[in-house]
């Protein structure tokens, strides 16, 4: 079967007007060339489609039987769904969620409202345009405070949780000038950090959980930065599964399974939890685009070390694919 892969690569060279991590949700040339050889080593011919301006011809002159989309785009809170949507008016397959999913997830605002009236529980949020309007807490202290719609810790740093409402203001007012965008402002949840793999689609399952233990700062304290996930290594520790009563394992799962299914995700998502004073899991995001780097994305780790290796993975989620568009790999 000749696959696409469809893909943004960090540049070489970073503009000086830019935020430092205005790339970081974008691939290396490493993972790019990882998925690749998983996808040689299953049989396929693999055709390498850089997102951006001349994907359309790429796309047209590789004739690919289907697209393994891991692109993020380019500019805008819609920009995940650039490739899908272009795949879909070129009737050509692809591998993960369509343009609304992508773009429903990637805003956390209108993805929280969406988890919330499904009766799944998520911290109280609300979104400021400006410093400006920012002129009283909307709940009690401590809070984070990060961008409407950016992925991969994108505008979170260590200050972004904030104990008064001077240092929220501040955070309000570094995420609006430096991206551009309203601010989340959300109460700030305690307890463990899990994040959640699930894969497939009827039905989807738990592919493993993974719970981020920091290092050096309690978890009523942690956040899980640009700087922690840059120095994760030092930071924090992975821990597969996670260290918590079966009975809030098991609610996890329920809220992870029920959310891929509210925000319409196919084939492969990360769903990210924090759990509350009462242990309660609380909603944070949905990343239906989840790193796929080898030792160092989220899913591959955990899904390593719940027994399924990397080639596996990449297996399962194009199979997923394929099932659900009535094909088989040739």
């Amino acid at each position: 079967m000749r696959v696409g892969l469809a893909y943004n690569v960090k540049p070489a060279a970073h503009p000086d007007h830019l935020p430092e991590d205005a790339f970081e949700e974008y691939d290396s040339e490493a993972t790019v060339g990882h998925i690749c050889d998983a996808l040689s080593t299953l049989g396929h011919d693999v055709r390498r489609l850089p997102a951006g301006a001349a994907f359309v011809d790429a796309v047209r002159e590789a004739a690919p039987d289907i697209v393994f989309n891991i692109a993020e785009g380019e500019g805008g809170r819609c920009r995940e769904a650039h490739v899908p949507a272009l795949l879909e008016m070129l009737r050509i397959p692809y591998v993960g969620s369509d343009p609304l999913t992508l773009s429903v997830t990637l805003d956390k605002p209108v993805a929280k409202k969406l988890v919330l009236q499904e009766g799944f529980p998520t911290p109280a949020f609300r979104a400021f345009r400006s410093a400006a309007e920012f002129t009283s807490l909307p709940f009690p202290c401590p809070v984070i405070v990060k961008p409407a719609f950016e992925g991969s810790s994108k505008g979170v740093r260590l200050s972004s949780r904030a104990t008064t409402f001077g240092e929220a203001r501040d955070m309000v007012r570094f995420v609006t000038e430096t991206y551009r965008q309203e601010a989340l402002v959300e109460a700030f949840v305690p307890g463990a950090e899990v994040t959640v793999g699930v894969l497939g689609n009827d039905p989807p399952r738990v592919a493993g959980m993974m719970e981020i233990v920091p290092k050096s700062v309690p978890p009523s304290e942690f956040v899980y930065s640009l700087e922690v996930k840059r120095d994760w290594e030092n930071r924090v520790s992975y821990r597969v599964p996670p260290d918590l009563p079966g009975k809030t394992l098991g609610e996890i799962e329920r809220c992870a399974l029920g959310i891929y299914r509210a925000l319409g995700c196919l084939d492969f998502s990360r769903i990210d939890f924090r759990l509350d004073a009462s242990g309660t899991p609380q909603f944070i995001e949905c990343n239906p685009l989840p790193g796929l780097s080898p030792g160092y994305g989220d899913l591959p780790i955990m899904a390593e070390r719940m027994g399924l290796p990397y080639l596996s993975l990449v297996s399962e989620i194009l199979s997923h694919a394929l099932s659900r568009l009535g094909r088989t790999a040739a």
